[in-house]
This record gives structure tokens, C-alpha cells and sequence, in this order.
């Protein structure tokens, strides 16, 4: 389990200028929708995108805290 707040502080520590939103999907924290935008995205297509924001959360991921994750992610002007 992981909580919107500590997911957030992942990503923020990678990208710190991320305006993030976290969403349970399902009540059980394992299912988890982001919602974030950053100048970091800027130039890069969807793809680039998504693997920036997995990196960020390499962790929670590998040990199984993050069960499943939808992801927005786009820039500061397009959010």
C-alpha cells in the first residue's frame, strides 16, 4: 500500500516543479490514478513521459506497493 501524499513526494523528488493530483481508484491504495504536470515533459512525446514519471517511482513500483497506475502527464501549458 502507498498513500496519494508519499507517491506525490516520489515523484516531486525527481521532477520537483511536478503539480501532481493522486487519485484511489479502488479504496484499497493499490490502484492509483496520476494526474501531473511538469516542464520536465516538455518535448517529449507520451511514451518519454510515462517512463519519466515510472522512473520516479522505481520503488513503490518494484515492491509491489503500486499495484496499478493510470497516468496523465503533460506540461504546465497543456494541464
Amino acid at each position: 500500500m502507498i498513500t496519494p501524499d508519499v507517491l506525490t513526494e516520489f515523484i516531486r523528488k525527481s521532477m520537483p516543479d511536478a503539480a501532481v493530483t493522486v487519485t484511489d481508484r479502488t479504496g484499497t491504495m493499490g490502484h492509483l490514478k496520476e494526474t501531473g504536470g511538469s516542464e520536465d515533459f516538455h518535448g517529449k512525446n507520451l511514451l518519454d513521459r510515462h517512463r519519466r514519471i515510472y522512473q520516479s517511482l522505481d520503488v513503490p513500483m518494484k515492491d509491489g506497493r503500486i499495484h496499478a497506475l493510470e497516468l496523465t502527464a503533460r506540461t504546465r501549458d497543456e494541464a
